[in-house]
């Protein structure tokens, strides 16, 4: 559990650790007890993702920014939310119903569309869970040296505090839930959040390599992380099973194609597909080496943003990724489908409405985005 972060393969929301980390050694009050800090200069504040909740867009950031817009991206306002640790992924369910994740092991709860937030989970919490499931483990299985090793780790979490960031969450719908970050760290809801369970002895990874991204399809679910970590579960969570990886560098992002064809990209911009739930992938072809970060849907398109800030498209039919000329400005880090059909993006400059007139054009006309 002492193994330190690789800086240069972690995705843009893993960079920003060291700095939380090193503000709490240095004695600052702790982002668990205190509340995100109201700024009329939140929207320029460094932003990690945005979604929609039903028309509304949410979006969430750095110091446990969170900013709503009801109109299109066009303004936005920000809600205040019980931490001040860094957030890093939102997903909404439906209108109403939303989870964020971020640093210090955070989980949080929205019921009325991200303009009110509760704290559900954190690390110290988190890191008590994974301690009792293995202890019950240990104890009821005498002398495995593989539960010894999870035991050890579980009570290195604790010993450490609320030190290891969520970095992915998939909520299959209002109840069902899993959220999944550094150093193996995975829990999951049956009842929207109001209790969790450790899945970390569920999933085969002894080396507690990070995870990053997280996938769903029916009953089948992905998890992606380093070092070319892969992992299916094709009963809902039950049993994990590691799957040949096409690849040994990390992974960021999963997506799902309409076709329920996977879709797994990461280090050095390599992007894979699998038509038969990750028995088999064929490579597909991106003409910009540069890490995938994050990745949406828009109608029959997946939009990627790569490290650099840059934006990519392509259809569910193509094996090739489409660069699009990336906005002015600050570095994007996610982007996502306004109610309206624009896309909006946040990132290093905080949020910005794109025009992209080409993009539900053919894949072959060229496509520029400008930051409005």
């Amino acid at each position: 559990m002492a193994r330190r972060f690789i800086y240069k393969s972690l995705p843009l929301a893993l960079l920003m650790l060291a700095a939380q980390l090193s503000t709490q050694a240095a004695g600052f009050p702790d982002v668990l007890a205190q509340p995100s800090v109201m700024s009329s200069q939140a929207s320029h504040a460094v932003l990690l993702g945005v979604t929609r909740a039903g028309a509304r867009l949410v979006a969430v950031g750095e110091r446990g920014v969170v900013l709503l817009s009801d109109d299109n991206g066009l303004n936005w306002r920000q809600v205040q939310v019980p931490v001040s640790s860094t957030l890093t992924a939102v997903q909404f369910v439906d209108a109403s119903q939303g989870w964020a994740t971020g640093h210090s092991g955070v989980v949080l709860h929205s019921a009325d569309g991200g303009q009110s937030w509760s704290l559900q989970l954190d690390g110290r919490k988190a890191a008590a869970l994974e301690l009792a499931d293995a202890q019950a483990a240990a104890k009821a299985t005498a002398d495995d040296p593989a539960l010894q090793h999870r035991l050890d780790n579980a009570q290195r979490l604790v010993t450490d505090g609320p030190d290891k960031p969520f970095l992915a969450l998939n909520f299959s719908d209002a109840q069902h839930g899993i959220v999944v970050g550094a150093y193996g760290l995975a829990m999951h809801t049956e009842d929207g959040g109001q209790s969790w369970h450790s899945w970390m002895g569920r999933i085969p990874n002894e080396q507690g390599l990070h995870l990053y991204a997280v996938a769903q399809s029916s009953n089948v679910l992905y998890l992606a992380g380093e070092q070319g970590l892969l992992l299916r579960s094709q009963d809902g969570g039950t049993h994990f099973e590691r799957l040949d990886s096409p690849y040994e560098g990390s992974y960021f992002t999963l997506a799902l194609q309409a076709d329920d064809a996977l879709l797994v990209g990461g280090l050095r911009g390599k992007l894979f597909r699998s038509r038969d739930q990750g028995t088999r992938f064929e490579a597909l072809a991106n003409p910009m080496p540069i890490s995938l970060g994050s990745v949406v849907r828009v109608g029959s398109r997946l939009i990627w943003v790569n490290q650099a800030g840059g934006l990519l498209q392509n259809i569910d039919s193509e094996n090739l990724l489409h660069p699009l000329t990336a906005p002015a400005g600050a570095p994007l880090t996610a982007v996502a489908g306004a109610a309206d059909g624009s896309l909006v993006g946040v990132g290093f400059g905080g949020v910005a409405r794109l025009s992209i007139p080409s993009l539900f054009l053919s894949p072959s006309s060229p496509a520029n985005a400008v930051a409005e």
